[in-house]
């Protein structure tokens, strides 16, 4: 799909609106999954087969979006004045959320061509700059920013099981990870210290009820190695 394309896809398909739980922002949010799905499909040539191209994550505000979001809003002292990465940025609502509360450089990155697209009208909505960066950052050591921000990132194993080392390596170089979930089956939580809660409103089309309990994290400090039982040395927390 062309740029051009994939605007009138989520121009189409979304209406721009105040998102709920966070009325100082506006996203170009879908009703239904389902003709949105099918519209890139059969823009991008693929049968119209839905399940051969990416979800549209970028189509919603997800619950661990909205309470990192909100939470970012309400605490802009984690972001201000900071160079900020905002990981599987989906509609961009985290990274515009850091760029509003003052984060000096604020990046999104995602897998899919529609998120920048839809991250860019979006964060134009809202009247704030961020870059996009298309492709899996998971390739590669974190980049070098003070705040890594993470939502929505647990809904699967095999992308969990790439995306914890890497926030790990990304905290061990002196980045702040905040970390934004519902819960998921696949959240590590005893990896993570809680640091905010909230209950926000999001959309019976992504989730089984209205009001979800979704919450901020950062990760747990490391816990220092130990010797064998025996052993006359004494154990030292490790530096990284």
């Amino acid at each position: 799909m062309s740029r051009s394309e994939r605007r009138a896809v989520i121009r189409r398909f979304t209406r721009l609106r105040p998102v709920a739980g966070i009325p100082e922002l506006r996203l170009h949010l879908a009703d239904e999954a389902e003709p949105v799905w099918r519209a890139i499909a059969a823009a991008t040539s693929v049968d119209g087969a839905a399940d051969a191209v990416p979800i549209p994550f970028w189509a919603f505000a997800w619950a661990g979006g909205l309470a990192l979001s909100r939470y970012v809003l309400d605490e802009p002292t984690e972001v201000r004045g900071r160079r900020v990465l905002d990981f599987a940025t989906g509609s961009g609502l985290v990274a515009i959320a850091a760029a509003r509360a003052g984060a000096a450089h604020v990046v999104a990155a995602d897998v899919d061509p529609v998120a920048e697209t839809a991250a860019e009208l979006n964060a134009r909505a809202n009247g704030v700059d961020i870059e996009f960066v298309r492709g899996d950052l998971l390739d590669g050591p974190p980049p070098d920013v003070d705040v890594l921000l993470a939502a929505d990132t647990w809904y699967e194993s095999a992308l969990a099981d790439r995306v914890l080392p890497w926030l790990q390596a990304a905290a061990a170089r002196g980045t702040r990870v905040l970390v934004g979930d519902p819960g998921r089956r696949y959240l590590p939580a005893q990896a993570f210290v809680e640091v905010a809660r909230y209950d926000v409103e999001t959309t019976t089309a992504l989730e089984d009820r209205a009001i979800v309990r979704a919450l901020v994290f950062t990760l747990a400090p490391s816990r220092p190695r130990t010797r064998p039982a025996g052993s006359s040395s004494v154990a030292r927390p490790r530096d990284d």
